[in-house]
This record gives C-alpha cells, sequence and structure tokens, in this order.
C-alpha cells in the first residue's frame, strides 16, 4: 500500500521544490526527490544538515519526503526542527498537523491546523485544515470506543515487507494479496515493489495451512462443474509472444486484485515502469480468463484516467459495479472514491463520484462491500484515530468509525469480508512484523448480561436500632412510571432475588401493616459492563438492595434532615424541596397516616419572633407538600418557636443548629385505608 501511495503523492514534489531554480538551481538531493525517489533523497537531506547547509529547508524536505512516501508518522521531528528554525514554506504548519496527527497526538495537530486555518494562503488547504481541526477534537471520543471485535495477525502470511489488499479467488481457497517480499527495492520508500501473491488455505474459517506462492507461479481456473474448488487448472500465465509473464512484472507495482463473481474476470491496480513520466503512475487493468489461462492484462476501457492514478478496485457481490479510488481532478480532494457500472460488451459507464457524504478533502482509499451489500472504506478525511481508519457507510448514509480494535493510530486499509462481520484489513499498527501486515478481523459472540435485584427485607428496633431479618414479605417491583410490574417474597432469612431488564429504572418496596413503608430505587441504565470486560458468555450482575421497616410510633418526632432556609425567611429552598420530596413520597407509600409538620428555632432572638418565623416556615414546608398532590386533611403546620430545644443550653454553632430543626411526627393512623 506504502508504495501505491507514494506513486501517487510523486506528483507533488515538484509544487514543494518551486522556487529551487531561481536560488541555485537543483540539488543532487533536490533532484532525487523531484523523481519521487524519496528514500535516496532523505539520505542526501540529513547529509545537508550534518553539513550545516540551510539546515531547516533540509530539514523541511525530509518531512515532506517522508511524508510524500506514506511515512508522516516519521516526519515530526523535522518539520518541528524546520519550523523552530524559520523555513519559508506557507504550507509547513498544515503539513505538521498531518504528521502530529498521524502520531496520535490529536491537541496538538488541532492546535496547528487551527494556526494555519486563520493564517495560511492556500485556500483549499485551509478548507481542510478546518475539518482537520474538528477532526482532531472528535478524536479524543473515538480513541475510548471499542467495539466486539477481535483482530488476529496472519502470521503464516506476514514478513518484515509490505502485505495487504486481500481478495477471495470466487469458489476456491485461495487469498490473493499484494506483498513487496521479492525483488527490487523501489526508490520511493526503500521496500519492494509489489507482486500479487496467494495461498490455498487447508482451513478457509481459520485461514490457517498452506504455503504463500507468486500468483504467477499458483495461477488457477475458476471451478467448472464437478471440479473440486480450488483444483488447479490452468497452466501458469505467460505471455504467450515473448514468454515474459503475465503478472508481477518487474520494476512495476501490482496490487489490489478483485474478481467477478464467476472467477472468469480479474481487475488489478498496475504502476507503469516509470519511463514515461519521470515517476511511476497507477492504472487499472483487467485480464479475463479464456481457453484455460488468462489474458494478457490490458487497461480498463473507459475507467482510467490519464491525468491520474487509479487504484484499489473492487467488484461489488453481483458483479455490475466497480468501485475504485482515483486522485483525477474535479473531486472532494485527495484521492476520492468512485464506481462504474458494467454495460454491454464488458464495458464500463463513465465513472462516478461517490458524492461528499463519503468523500472529503483528505483521502478515501481501498473500497469493500459486504457480502449484505454494506460498503466500507478507508479515509484520513473523516474523524479518525490517526491516520488511515476503516469506515462503514450506514443504510441512511452517515460514515462512521469502525473503531478499535480494527482501527488503529496507523494506516488501517482494505477490507475484505469473507462472511458477514470477518475478514481481512490490512494494517501498519505498530506490534506486526514490519510495514503493512494482513489481519484477521470478525466480530466476536455477544457476551450476554442478566441484571438482578439482590437484597433483603429486615425490620429495625426503634430503641436499639439493631436490625433483623422479615421472613415472608412482599416486595413489589415498580416501574419508572410508578406502575407494579411483578412481585417476590421474601425467604425465611429475609432474602429476595428478582430479575430486571437492562436499561430500565424501578422502585422496590416492601409495606407491612403499622410500619413505614420502605422504598429504594433500582436503576440499569448505564450499568452494562463493555464486553473485554466481562468475563464469561453468560454473566449475572446483582444490584444490591436494603429494605428496612421502621414501626410506626404515634406522636414521635422525626427530624427532616437538611431542611434549610434564609436568614428571616421561610421561602422553600431549591435544597429543602428535594428533602421534602422524600416526606412526600413517605406520605404516598403510607396512605394511612397523618401527620404533623413541625418548625424549631434556636434560643437566640426574641420568643414572639422566634414563634412567628417558626410558624411560617412550617406552613411554608405544608404548603409545599400539598402542592403535590397530597390530602390537605392529611397534614398540619406547627410552630414551635425556641420552646421544644433538643441542646437546652446551647452554646456551639453545632449545638444551636441541632435546636433549628424541621420535624414530622404521626398524629394518627387510618386503620381502614
Amino acid at each position: 500500500m506504502r508504495n501505491l501511495i507514494v506513486a501517487c503523492a510523486a506528483a507533488g514534489s515538484v509544487a514543494v521544490l518551486s522556487g529551487c531554480a531561481a536560488s541555485g538551481g537543483l540539488s543532487k538531493a533536490d533532484k532525487r526527490f523531484q523523481r519521487g525517489e524519496y528514500e535516496t533523497a532523505i539520505e542526501l537531506y540529513k547529509a545537508d544538515v550534518a553539513k550545516g547547509k540551510d539546515i531547516a529547508m533540509a530539514n523541511y524536505r525530509i518531512g515532506e519526503a517522508y511524508r510524500l512516501s506514506n511515512r508522516a508518522e516519521q516526519a515530526e521531528s523535522y518539520y518541528k526542527a524546520a519550523l523552530d528554525g524559520g523555513v519559508k514554506n506557507a504550507d509547513a504548519v498544515f503539513n505538521y498537523g498531518l504528521a502530529l496527527k498521524a502520531n496520535g497526538k490529536f491537541e496538538e495537530a488541532a492546535a496547528q491546523f487551527q494556526q494555519y486555518a486563520t493564517s495560511g494562503t492556500n485556500r483549499t488547504l485551509v478548507a481542510r485544515a478546518e475539518r482537520e481541526a474538528q477532526n482532531a477534537q472528535a478524536a479524543t471520543q473515538l480513541t475510548a470506543m471499542r467495539t466486539n471485535n477481535e483482530v488476529m495477525p496472519l502470521d503464516q502470511i506476514n514478513t518484515p515487507a509490505a502485505e495487504f489488499s486481500a481478495t477471495m479467488k470466487p469458489d476456491t481457497k485461495e487469498l490473493v494479496f499484494a506483498s513487496g517480499r521479492d525483488g527490487k527495492k523501489y526508490a520511493g520508500n526503500g521496500e519492494g515493489f509489489n507482486d500479487l501473491y496467494t495461498i490455498r488455505f487447508d482451513d478457509v474459517v481459520k485461514m490457517t495451512g498452506g504455503t504463500v506462492q507468486s500468483l504467477e507461479a499458483s495461477t488457477t481456473a475458476p471451478a467448472a462443474a464437478g471440479a473440486t474448488p480450488g483444483s488447479p487448472t490452468a497452466t501458469p500465465a505467460k505471455d504467450k509472444d515473448a514468454g515474459k509473464p503475465i503478472f508481477n512484472k518487474a520494476n512495476t507495482h501490482e496490487a489490489s486484485a478483485t474478481y467477478s463473481p464467476d472467477g472468469k474476470t480479474m481487475i488489478f491496480a498496475r504502476s507503469n515502469d516509470g519511463s514515461k513520466k519521470g515517476f511511476l503512475s497507477v492504472d487499472l487493468y483487467v485480464s479475463y480468463f479464456r481457453g484455460g489461462t488468462w489474458t494478457e492484462p490490458e487497461l480498463v476501457k473507459g475507467v482510467n484516467n490519464s491525468k491520474a492514478d487509479d487504484f484499489s478496485p473492487v467488484f461489488s457481490p453481483d458483479g455490475q459495479t466497480l468501485y475504485f479510488a482515483s486522485s483525477r481532478p474535479g473531486g472532494q480532494g485527495g484521492n476520492d472514491l468512485y464506481k462504474a457500472t458494467m454495460g454491454a460488451n464488458n464495458r464500463f459507464s463513465a465513472p462516478e463520484n461517490l458524492g461528499d457524504q463519503i468523500n472529503t478533502p483528505g483521502n478515501e482509499n481501498f473500497p469493500a462491500v459486504a457480502p449484505d451489500g454494506t460498503m466500507y472504506f478507508s479515509s484520513d478525511g473523516h474523524p479518525g484515530l490517526g491516520k488511515l481508519d476503516l469506515f462503514r457507510v450506514e443504510k441512511n448514509g452517515k460514515v462512521t468509525n469502525m473503531g478499535a480494535p480494527i482501527n488503529s493510530t496507523g494506516d488501517d486499509f482494505a477490507p475484505y469480508f469473507t462472511g458477514q462481520d470477518v475478514g481481512v484489513f490490512s494494517s501498519n499498527r505498530a506490534g506486526g512484523k514490519g510495514s503493512d501486515d494482513l489481519y484477521m478481523f470478525r466480530k466476536k459472540p455477544l457476551k450476554l448480561v442478566t441484571f438482578y435485584a439482590e437484597g433483603k427485607v429486615q425490620e429495625m428496633d426503634t430503641k436499639t436500632g439493631a436490625v433483623a431479618p422479615l421472613a415472608g414479605e412482599t416486595v413489589t417491583i415498580m416501574n419508572s412510571a410508578g406502575q407494579k410490574v411483578q412481585e417476590v417474597q421474601a425467604g425465611a432469612d429475609g432474602t429476595f432475588k428478582v430479575k430486571l431488564d437492562s436499561s430500565a429504572a424501578y422502585s422496590l418496596m416492601a409495606d407491612r401493616p403499622g410500619y413505614f413503608a420502605a422504598r429504594q430505587s433500582v436503576s440499569t441504565v448505564g450499568r452494562m459492563p463493555a464486553q473485554d470486560q466481562l468475563p464469561n458468555e453468560m454473566n449475572d450482575i446483582a444490584l444490591p438492595v436494603t429494605l428496612t421497616l421502621n414501626k410506626i410510633v404515634v406522636n414521635k418526632a422525626i427530624v427532616v434532615e437538611n431542611i434549610f432556609y434564609d436568614y428571616n425567611k421561610w421561602d422553600i429552598r431549591a435544597d429543602a424541596a428535594t428533602e421534602l420530596d422524600k416526606l412526600v413520597q413517605t406520605l404516598v407509600d403510607n396512605p394511612n397516616i397523618s401527620i404533623e409538620l413541625s418548625s424549631h428555632t434556636d434560643a437566640r432572638g426574641k420568643d414572639a419572633f422566634n414563634q412567628t418565623l417558626s410558624q411560617k416556615r412550617a406552613q411554608s414546608a405544608v404548603d409545599y407538600i400539598i402542592s403535590k398532590g397530597v390530602d390537605k386533611g392529611r397534614i398540619t403546620a406547627k410552630g414551635y418557636g425556641e420552646t421544644k430545644p433538643v441542646v437546652k443550653v446551647a452554646k456551639s454553632e453545632d449545638e444551636h443548629q441541632k435546636n433549628r430543626r424541621t420535624e414530622f411526627k404521626v398524629t394518627k393512623i387510618n386503620e381502614g385505608n
């Protein structure tokens, strides 16, 4: 993948070097850079830095060489050194932001993009910088998002060279992929030229067994009627007039093979040898299986653009649409995704851009279509975790990041689905064998969770405070609307267990004549653990509940905690309303009681003033309770002023606070209710 992207980026070298001739011509490093030979150019520019020769610009071009060879993560320190050295390049800040983003430094990247959006001179890059700044800010949330997928490297295939862009031959057990493992090194980045390879798996589901071979040495025909799928029925494809291989030509990149559903048409990406344009460009080629062999590949008619790179083709499941990436003019910017539909005589219609809901000012590459028709692709222009991420197009057209562990801070691209929610993709993430590697992904079976309320019903001794279990009590479970959904009986030891729905709120209540009803709220909303935190396929989660019943003692005062008033006022404050709401619930849960609500002051101030103030406060609290629907005949207000202190001779502020209190007491139990 890196080498194909290098080919796509090489044309940008000319713009980077503009103005060199006017300032003394091109150096040896500049000439290598202009030809897209970035690996050699990097070493020459590093030598210039060591000699103290135009240090700021040399560092900048090292950064550019890394970026244009798809190694932006290695460009960060060179861009920074160039900027610190006062490099004169209008786009340096933007490119530095890209390098920071590639290394997952999203906040720092956002700052650079915002700076460029404010002061940049390239209108196209300014618009992209604004979007990149937003993407970088959104990356923090994406970093925390994990999906129920597992990712496993295909280590029997991967090498220190690049392996990427896999596909399966129809009706066979063969995986076809690109790799730079053999042959001449490409001067763009020092890696090998990409060729096409194949492996025939012993177990295609687990993708195990088999030996990797060059596609040229293992060319097989589509499965014929009565033949064993994947059996070799054709000789290696050769150029009939020269005896040269049809696939994997020297000094070219070949990658991203895709097959028609019948296996008789193969389209892939191939570069030229660089002799015409001075650098490698990429086009789409097609080969047909005819007469027991594959035909000499030819350019796909009506699809390629002579002014652009066209690559990463993929057929739709029905073979009637070809999707691919292109850097052609007229797109949203960078590489865009296009489609062309199959017409008569196997000719494709004019390519159609997939639009700005998918394409961005960044790069969209490597489309894929799952068996159910869902489209996937790679992009660095949508909010992601660093470089290229994998995205899914939802039915409503919304583009969704596939999240970790499929995506990483590296390049994650070129998905291929071998079944529903299972397949192969490519990544140069940390921990691989080197460069791009192939990974198998699959959605893990969803681990299930069952929530339970697990509790006990107990009685509290009003004198000692000791608790004892209550056997056989009925516990009523109500939903958030107050409707009874079920009942459960406590056992001999007062314990009970009841199943709850996920994402639901409940109230559990125990009620016994002569006792205050006990109520506790329980919610499963937001309690579902992440899949990777669940140890088993089936998991029980118990939410503890304790329902304590207290006997009703007539005329025994009970303090209502945390009822505060502003100085010399009796208005019900928000904090007091919260506590009074609990008393409202007590009256609702115990409809057979009538109460007196009393207010008390401390001993400071005049008696008459305290008496009046306490009565107003008590009445204000009662009025609030009545406003919540409680029958006014069940509650009376009484102000006692300073006549009933808890602390007879209060000296400290804490003792005065104990005397300033709100209480209620049950005055009557209506037995018939």
